[in-house]
């Protein structure tokens, strides 16, 4: 188990993951192509990062917004399995869950989403989660997909400064913009611990070609910010410590989809635990290359005594 039995909790998207492997790439002209593999899985970036946080042993509470069907209650039965608290998932009856068609080829995707009920998680729903966990244990409190959620992203820095006042930590992981704009998060950098990029997202939030130029960037607004580099592992830049990188872990890639978000599930566990960085960064690393062993952002992600390796240096 967790070092304490701190709670965090998940801001963000929840749907399911209809991932698809093989032949993926489109042939139109109604064409026919036969797939290696299919499965209905656990989505989102909120969903997937709970999930990790929940095998760590962490205590974690989800807030997302679903509608009233079946694909609701597919996720939100496999979270609750999991150990995620999912009494905060706010249903819908006026529009359907959203969902992802994942075409996994290798190592690298394509996601097409159907928003459904994502962007309808307001402001006021997660401020009022975090008074009502506020006496629960709660400790941290982790965004995802701001990008999905423009309604949300715009009052932010409402949700992080009822974090603050409860005592909560906080991280972001904005994941990609559809749009490409990347915009919004300069107002919430001082209200933030962590932001947890993946490379090309870094690069489009610091507005530099160089990650660790454009992460340095980011970072001297406040925030420790810790980049997923792919296959060369990952950095962290501080503006009262440097930078810190350690190096990739090889391994054989079934699929890559949620690697990021069992990255963040890994890397929020270790800092919560107090780990020193390279620590937390090694442990994380470790949580996404472990990832991609199997189908899906959930079904491969690790458990606690996989990342005690990294401390016994084995």
């Amino acid at each position: 188990m967790s070092g304490d039995l701190s709670r965090v909790l998940v801001v963000g998207d929840l749907n399911p993951d209809l991932l698809l492997v093989g032949d993926v790439i489109p042939r139109f002209g109604q064409a026919e192509q036969l797939l290696e593999a299919a499965d209905l899985v656990i989505g989102g970036s909120a969903g997937i990062a709970a999930h990790g946080l929940a095998l760590l042993g962490r205590k974690v509470s989800l807030v997302a917004a679903v509608g009233e069907d079946l694909f609701a209650a597919h996720v939100c039965d496999q979270l609750s399995a999991a150990g995620v608290s999912v009494d905060h998932v706010r249903r819908r009856s006026d529009v359907p869950t959203g969902l992802s068609v994942v075409l996994s080829h290798g190592d690298d995707r394509a996601t097409l989403t159907l928003p459904g009920a994502i962007p309808t998680l307001s402001v006021d729903e997660v401020v009022r989660t975090i008074a009502e966990l506020a006496g629960a244990g709660l400790r941290h409190v982790h965004l995802c997909s701001l990008y999905l959620q423009r309604a949300l992203l715009s009052h932010a820095t409402q949700v992080l400064v009822a974090a603050r006042d409860v005592g909560a930590s906080t991280s972001l992981d904005t994941n990609g913009d559809p749009a490409g704009v990347w915009d919004g998060i300069e107002e919430l950098l001082p209200l933030l611990d962590l932001v947890l990029p993946n490379r090309a997202e870094a690069i489009a939030l610091g507005r530099d070609e160089d990650p660790y130029v454009a992460a340095a960037r980011i970072a001297g607004s406040g925030p420790m910010v810790v980049v997923k580099n792919g296959a060369l592992g990952a950095f962290a830049v501080a503006s009262d410590r440097g930078l810190l990188e350690v190096a990739g872990v090889p391994v054989v890639t079934v699929d890559t989809t949620g690697a990021g978000d069992s990255f963040d599930a890994a890397f929020i566990d270790a800092w919560l635990d107090d780990l020193d960085v390279p620590e937390c960064l090694e442990r994380a690393v470790l949580a996404g290359a472990l990832s991609v062993r199997a189908l899906g952002g959930t079904a491969a992600q690790a458990r606690r005594e996989e990342l005690m390796t990294v401390r016994k240096g084995t």
